[in-house]
């Protein structure tokens, strides 16, 4: 299904760009411009269905976008970004253990030990 709607999709890229790169600019640049009258098409019209074409195209490349990323998160399960440690498949645990999150990924210090403390008043010495 996806590689169907995905080559749909590239056909509709090339043809949008194929009927954009034809129409006239303002300047006249890469248009069909130039030239006389009495061809297949007067210029109006030329105008009128490269106009359309490139709306309808444009409308397909939408829907085919759209569909394309539905396709893409369908069958996508929703995960958290904080690791629980538990297994796929498995539900995390309701709570945290001994306080918060940031609680739980501090590393362990060791208690400094306490300075003994001194027998009486102490005077500043000098030397």
């Amino acid at each position: 299904m996806q590689t169907v709607v995905i080559v749909i999709h590239l056909m509709l890229v090339l043809a949008l760009t194929a009927v954009v790169l034809l129409q006239r600019s303002e300047g006249g640049g890469l248009g069909i411009g130039g030239g006389g009258g009495g061809g297949f098409m007067s210029s109006r019209g030329t105008t009128n269905l490269l106009t359309r074409s490139t709306a309808i195209l444009a409308t397909g490349f939408f829907i085919t976008s759209l569909l394309l990323s539905w396709i893409a998160t369908r069958d996508r399960a929703p995960s958290s970004i904080i690791p629980t440690g538990a297994p796929a498949g498995q539900s995390a645990p309701t709570s945290t253990p001994q306080g918060g999150l940031l609680d739980s990924l501090k590393k362990p210090e060791a208690p400094a030990p306490a300075p003994a403390a001194p027998a009486g008043p102490q005077a500043p010495q000098s030397k």
